[in-house]
């Protein structure tokens, strides 16, 4: 077992492309993209560091931009017109008690911060737009992704599971897979795991709950600001706005629109692989427990409450 270890990390430049390559595959989802990166890290170690945390941040970034021209504003204004108060207190929600939980844990203030947003509304994409205006350092972002995305793949996997011993219907599923998963990415994933109209429902909710990231980032900004500087707006926010808009009232080519989002999916994928490369044995060593630990308990807290209010008012 060491030769073979030993083998790999004296090729991990080699490893590393081919699996790099392994990640355009249409087959590979964004959790098997984030597994196998992390799988790398953990047993090569890290190649190309550089060019994996820019690369990660920028990607991103065009990535979310690209989702914008799946997003109809009103479809996802109407859709989560049902759940909009319950929407409105867990996002505030989970904010307060996420930045009280890192308090109380000791966590990094810019990363349970991190952490928080992309749990009370889209995962790594609240984490993209937050990031650069609280002028988070890559370990802090690195480290709030893993956590977000690691729970992500696992809530993947878990929800609809749950889902069916809960005997949830499709209307409630897709209500809680909305609420509750990190990443649009998951969300769509587990509500075609479920059927058709929670995969409906999941979607058009977390579009809805995706529009957050304007104003959360807005606040953020006076929030974390100092006295001598000026309010920050990320520019691929305005760019997601504008793809928004622009797939809303203009007429655009649906081969157009849907290569934009099978891309920006695209580049989650590769995202998620730049991600997980990226958390070596060191990077997971400096994170700690308290930041998993404290992204697993936000979690929990979103996962239940949402849970009650679907099984109750859906």
């Amino acid at each position: 077992m060491n030769a073979i270890e030993n083998f790999l990390q004296s090729k991990r430049k080699v490893v590393y492309v081919l699996l790099l390559l392994f990640c355009f595959l249409p087959m590979v989802t964004p959790p098997v993209a984030l597994f196998t990166g992390l799988v790398f890290a953990l047993v090569c170690g890290e190649a190309f560091p550089g060019f994996t945390k820019k690369s990660s941040k920028y990607l991103l970034q065009v990535s979310v931009v690209g989702l914008g021209f799946g997003m109809n504003l009103h479809e996802s204004l109407a859709s989560g017109r049902e759940g909009m108060v319950f929407t409105v207190i867990s996002v505030v929600g989970t904010l307060l008690i996420g930045s009280v939980l890192a308090r109380r844990m000791q966590v990094d203030r810019k990363t349970g911060y991190l952490i928080s947003s992309g749990t009370a509304i889209c995962g790594g994409s609240a984490i993209a737009a937050v990031g650069p205006v609280i002028k988070a350092n890559d370990h802090e972002m690195s480290v709030s992704l893993g956590a977000v995305f690691i729970l992500n793949a696992v809530a993947l996997f878990l929800f609809p599971v749950l889902g069916h011993l809960l005997e949830l219907t499709q209307q409630q599923f897709g209500m809680w897979a909305a609420i509750a998963i990190h990443d649009t990415s998951s969300v769509v994933g587990a509500g075609a795991a479920y059927g058709d109209e929670a995969l409906k429902v999941a979607t058009t909710v977390k579009l809805t709950r995706a529009l957050w990231i304007i104003p959360v980032a807005f606040v953020t900004s006076f929030i974390f600001k100092s006295k001598s500087d000026k309010v920050y707006m990320p520019w691929f926010i305005f760019l997601f706005v504008l793809a928004m808009l622009a797939n809303t009232f203009l007429s655009l080519p649906a081969l157009l629109t849907g290569s934009m989002v099978w891309l920006a999916h695209k580049g989650l994928t590769l995202t998620l692989f730049f991600i997980g490369a990226g958390l070596s044995r060191g990077v997971l060593r400096r994170v700690g427990m308290r930041s998993l630990m404290h992204a697993v308990l936000l979690w929990l807290v979103i996962g239940v409450s949402s849970l009650a209010y679907v099984w109750f008012f859906c």
